[in-house]
Formats: C-alpha cells, sequence, structure tokens
C-alpha cells in the first residue's frame, strides 16, 4: 500500500522520467535530422557534435520549462494519476510555440542555421517539418512512457509504488 507522502511524490517522479525520456529522444532525434540542415555538409565533425549537444541541451531546457509550465497552469492534485490531458496539451502547446519562434528567429532573423534542400518547410509558417514532428512526437512518447503506459516501463512502476 502506498503512503500519502508516495502519492504526492509521483508528480515528481513522472516529470524526471518525463525529463529523462525527453532529452534521450530528442537527442536521437537532433542526430537523425542533422542532414536536414546545411551544417551537415558545410560544418566539421566538431561543429556537428555542438550543433547535437547544443541542441539537445535546448531541447531539454524547452522540454522542462514547457512542464513545468503546465504543471503550473493545469497540474491538480490527482495529476500524473488524473487530469493528465490538460498537462499534456499545454506543455505540448508550449514546445510547439516555442519551437515555431525559434526556427523563425534562428533561419530567418539571425540566419544562426539554415536547411538544407532535404528539409520539407511549413509553407505560411517558414518551420521545417522536422522540427514540428519533432516537439509534437518526442513529448508525447516521453510523456506515454513517463506515465507508465509502455509495457517495460509497467513493471518497475508497480515495484516503486
Amino acid at each position: 500500500m502506498a503512503r500519502s507522502d508516495d502519492k504526492e511524490a509521483d508528480w515528481v517522479r513522472v516529470s524526471v522520467r518525463y525529463l529523462f525520456w525527453s532529452i534521450w529522444v530528442h537527442l536521437v532525434w537532433e542526430i537523425a535530422q542533422l542532414p536536414l540542415f546545411t551544417i551537415w555538409t558545410t560544418g566539421t565533425i566538431g561543429q556537428k557534435a555542438f550543433a547535437v549537444v547544443h541542441c539537445t541541451g535546448g531541447d531539454a531546457m524547452i522540454a522542462g520549462f514547457a512542464l513545468m509550465t503546465a504543471l503550473i497552469l493545469f497540474g491538480r492534485p490527482p495529476w500524473p494519476n488524473g487530469a493528465t490531458a490538460a498537462v499534456y496539451a499545454a506543455s505540448l502547446s508550449l514546445g510547439i510555440g516555442y519551437t515555431i519562434y525559434s526556427e523563425w528567429l534562428n533561419t530567418s532573423v539571425r540566419a544562426a542555421w539554415a536547411y538544407s534542400d532535404l528539409m520539407p518547410v511549413m509553407p505560411v509558417l517558414g518551420t521545417g517539418i522536422s522540427p514540428l514532428l519533432q516537439w509534437l512526437v518526442v513529448p508525447t512518447l516521453a510523456m506515454w512512457v513517463a506515465l507508465g503506459h509502455a509495457p517495460w516501463m509497467r513493471n518497475t512502476i508497480k515495484e516503486n509504488a
């Protein structure tokens, strides 16, 4: 039987699991999408490695900020054992919204990076499809795993309860 303080700590455990899985999946995504940016053909190995680490670190900060903001706005005592839809939707919206802004700022205004011809782009926004999909797929997968829906997580979560 779980103690009440364990139930109250569930949001911390789920948040940590969410961020852990988010960081690892963002890392894999950043590596996989590297050919969609010009650095793939113009950068050195060191520049590519730095870009992957830098972008993954940014992804981690965005994921953490988005989740914590969503929890502040919509997290209520049943979370994560209930009321997950509002937190998930807010977190996802914040991540996607920031991605649209950041991609526009860094490709159009600052010219800090550029898409290669391989990157499909949203016509009106000018934002790459891969970064948009990243901020739809990765948080969804990370939340799914963090909440214990992944088959390999079910036993681990029950053992820790």
